[in-house]
């Protein structure tokens, strides 16, 4: 519910994360697929089909699935919104730093710069390191074995 709010808070929604955690059938045990947040994202950005999921089925994405994680991204963002991603393992980002959720976890793709080449994370989960970036093919592989919601 944080990413999806974060991702939201791109078209200048606020919404409650406590109801949107209650939509997509979040426990403690967090939100169980991509699938469950993009129905929520499409009903507050107020469109059926504003949002749609992919999928990354395999366990390291190949480079037509990273090129079309990037194309999503530069139109999501042109077009004013977020893109919404499941994560698990541990990547680097650009700055050398580690970022590691092992069981999984939600970020938001708020930005890209060099063409879609680098995108920036906005993260609930540290609020020290609340924003940060990383490259495409380092995301696509965070992304691998789970899914994204993208415009």
């Amino acid at each position: 519910p944080a990413a999806a709010r974060n991702a939201l808070s791109v078209q200048g929604k606020n919404i409650d994360v406590d109801t949107m955690a209650k939509e997509m059938g979040t426990t403690e045990a967090g939100t169980d697929s991509i699938n469950d947040i993009t129905p929520v994202l499409n009903k507050e950005t107020g469109k059926a089909d504003a949002y749609r999921s992919v999928e990354i089925r395999t366990n390291k994405a190949d480079d037509k699935q990273t090129d079309t994680l990037r194309a999503d991204i530069v139109r999501t963002v042109d077009n004013g919104r977020a893109v919404v991603a499941n994560i698990a393992g541990t990547t680097t980002d650009t700055d050398g730093v580690t970022h590691s959720f092992e069981g999984g976890h939600y970020i938001s793709v708020v930005g890209y710069r060099d063409n879609g080449h680098t995108v920036k994370i906005a993260d609930s989960a540290n609020p020290d390191q609340a924003s940060y970036w990383i490259t495409v093919d380092h995301l696509a592989d965070w992304i691998a074995t789970r899914g994204y919601a993208t415009s």
